[in-house]
């Protein structure tokens, strides 16, 4: 879901956001581990995850959004930006979140794909699609293909209902800020009906979302090359 109102970018914090926070140790055997706790986050990591995002809420809307990587045994921080927001709505445990209510889900998900409004780059192997002319992120509550990523001439959903309508879909092209870079959850893959639909972390507007993370503008477009399906990418979100 979108940020609420646009925001001038902010390409001058790539200099100063990259690798800030001291490494977090695994334990001295190495074996792998099912959970780790990187800046206050607890996360839950799947087999083979070497990149992490934490999503620290600092006060309101406000969030620490922290890029984080595997190496040598070791969690780093490789990007980190402390002007990230979440949904107006504030937190919930994401098995009881609502649509519409503007609040996003706690807990670790997969970070599975991504779209933008630029063509395919070499370094963005996270699945992307650049967004097209009738490409929507369908919320209708009675479509078969609801929480996917759908365009209106494939039909199967409501495309015509505005936006603001109980089953409403995002027409991606409205959007041309926030999804200009936008990675795409595993919230709610399973499609259960009105718990929400495009849970994305994507560029910063001015203010809170709908119910996303978001991130200054230079902190998606790193993000985008460091992320690939190998990695095994996750989002975690803490209190």
């Amino acid at each position: 879901m979108r940020g609420l109102v646009l925001t001038p970018l902010l390409a001058v914090a790539l200099a100063t956001g990259v690798g800030a926070a001291p490494a977090v140790a695994l334990p001295p055997d190495h074996e792998p581990t099912r959970e780790v706790r990187l800046d206050g986050v607890d996360v839950t990591l799947r087999d083979g995850t070497t990149r992490v995002v934490t999503v620290n809420r600092t006060g309101g809307t406000h969030a620490r959004v922290v890029l984080w990587a595997l190496r040598d045994g070791h969690w780093t921080s490789r990007l980190r930006a402390r002007d990230g927001r979440i949904g107006y709505g504030g937190l919930v445990v994401g098995t009881r979140r609502r649509q519409g209510t503007g609040t996003t889900p706690l807990g670790t998900y997969g970070l599975i794909s991504s779209f933008g409004t630029h063509p395919a780059r070499p370094a963005w192997s996270l699945g992307y699609r650049e967004v097209g002319r009738g490409d929507f992120w369908v919320e209708d509550n009675a479509s078969d293909f609801y929480n996917r990523y759908r365009n209106q001439r494939r039909g199967g959903f409501r495309w015509r209902l505005p936006t603001s309508a109980e089953n409403g879909s995002e027409r991606l092209s409205d959007y041309p800020v926030q999804y200009e870079f936008s990675i795409v959850t595993s919230f709610n893959l399973g499609q259960v009906r009105h718990r929400g639909a495009g849970i994305f972390l994507h560029v910063n507007g001015s203010g809170a979302t709908a119910g996303c993370v978001s991130a200054p503008r230079w902190f998606l477009a790193a993000a985008m090359a460091r992320l690939d399906p190998g990695t095994h990418p996750v989002i975690a979100v803490g209190r």
